[in-house]
């Protein structure tokens, strides 16, 4: 008699999406970004691809955790393939609170997709029954992951242990939503229609889940999504109505449409069209205008500007929080090319202004070689002096001992915290 095979158990293609996703992170070493953008949920249906992607960005973000919840139950840490299902299940049982049946049963049926022999199946199966059992309690109680070993000392070196901590369980908290307005004047309107938190700097925090093409105003380009710290630095430029201003590194365009929000002549320039077809899209939207400028900054030539604003390429190491894949797909051998980018991208900048223009150089980095030392060596190179602008809303404490802002995760943390960003405003001689 041939018995029918069972329906595999509900949400299994999400999960099994999640775990290609893991492995392209964990093992190939490419960036979440990347591998949807290569295609990889297509075939999924809407809710399984969110699912997917939820579920690989929380795993990832939980990893350390995970692990030592694994440990706990195993002589020895099963290979590769079949951890990341472990992995998966763990945080699927221990932070999002699933039904137990459902995630084992997956997981035994993920074992034997992937391959694993039948003993890891079984190894599934024994494992997470208990840590269905035991693991949600030991949960809180558990440190969050550690920053990779390549990153980790310079931050205890910039700042100390205890701050890096904290940078460390402001990653595992993740980040809420931050928006900006095109219209300022209408803050208090926007966060009650928004059922948002205004921060300090000006900056609405929406702290739930939400569908960001859902909400109120979206379409009508009442807002875009920057994160609060980013928006720092186009305020420090003080951009002004009539000034000829260069947003140098432009997409996705956050910043560009702050400067155009001011009424300054802007142009946005950024060497990848993909890219800039967001920029355009998002000028679109809002109903606002710049210039775009499809080229290398390097080789960018123009009438020069009044200010300029110059995001540089960096580790991104200040974004951890927002992209848990980072950690694990960098190792910090760019760093000598990146700094060498930044440098000459401040030269190119302060040949762009005019004498006495003005120039914000910010990276959304962590680390003292992309962002003080920088600023320091410029300023010897070309006589730059610094403007010392703080913007409304900013702590006098956030200032770098150096100059500038030294913005962390962990500032804010009762209200979700930053991302991390140095940013500094700089004159040039007359």
């Amino acid at each position: 008699m041939v018995r029918p095979h069972s329906p595999p158990p509900t949400g299994l293609p999400a999960r099994q999406a999640a775990v290609m996703l893991m492995r392209g992170v964990l093992e190939e070493k490419e960036q979440l970004s990347t591998l949807l953008g290569a295609g990889l949920l297509d075939r999924l249906e809407p809710a399984d691809r969110a699912r997917a992607q939820r579920l690989a960005v929380t795993t990832l973000r939980e990893l350390g955790r995970a692990d030592t919840v694994i440990s706990q139950f195993v002589d020895k840490m099963p290979p590769a393939k079949a951890i990341n299902v472990l992995r998966l299940a763990v945080v699927e049982l221990c932070v999002e609170g699933a039904a137990a049946h459902g995630v084992v049963d997956s997981a035994v049926n993920l074992m034997k997709r992937s391959g694993n022999s039948p003993r890891m199946a079984g190894l599934a199966n024994a494992v997470l029954r208990k840590v269905a059992t035991e693991g949600p309690q030991m949960w809180p109680d558990l440190p969050p992951s550690k920053l990779p070993k390549w990153l980790r000392p310079r931050i205890v070196h910039l700042l100390d242990e205890e701050q890096t901590q904290a940078i460390e369980a402001a990653h595992q908290a993740g980040a809420p939503l931050d928006l900006t307005l095109r219209d300022e004047a209408k803050t208090t309107e926007w966060a009650g229609r928004l059922g948002a938190e205004v921060l300090p700097t000006g900056s609405l925090r929406i702290a739930r889940n939400v569908q960001v093409s859902e909400l109120d105003g979206y379409e009508e380009g009442a807002w875009w999504v920057q994160d609060a710290a980013a928006a720092i630095a186009a305020q420090m430029l003080g951009a002004s109505k009539g000034e000829r201003v260069l947003d140098m590194c432009a997409a996705p365009g956050g910043k560009t449409m702050q400067l155009a929000a001011t009424g300054a002549e802007v142009v946005a320039l950024d060497v990848s069209s993909e890219r800039m077809a967001r920029v355009e899209q998002n000028l679109s939207r809002t109903g606002m205008v710049a210039d775009l400028v499809i080229e290398d900054a390097l080789n960018f030539d123009a009438p020069p500007f009044d200010a300029i604003l110059l995001d540089a390429p960096c580790s991104a190491t200040g974004t951890i929080r927002r992209h848990p894949d980072l950690p694990f797909v960098k190792n910090g051998s760019a760093m000598a090319e990146l700094c060498a980018l930044q440098s000459d991208m401040i030269d190119a900048a302060v040949s762009l202004l005019k004498p006495g223009g003005r120039l914000v150089y910010c990276t959304c980095s962590l680390l003292f070689d992309e962002g003080e030392r920088q600023a320091k060596t410029a300023m010897e190179r070309h006589g730059l002096v610094e403007i010392e602008t703080r913007p409304t809303g900013v702590p006098s404490e956030w200032r770098s001992r150096v100059g500038g802002l030294r913005i962390t995760p962990n500032l804010w943390p009762e209200r979700g915290g930053l991302d991390g960003f140095f940013m500094i405003a700089l004159r040039k001689p007359e």
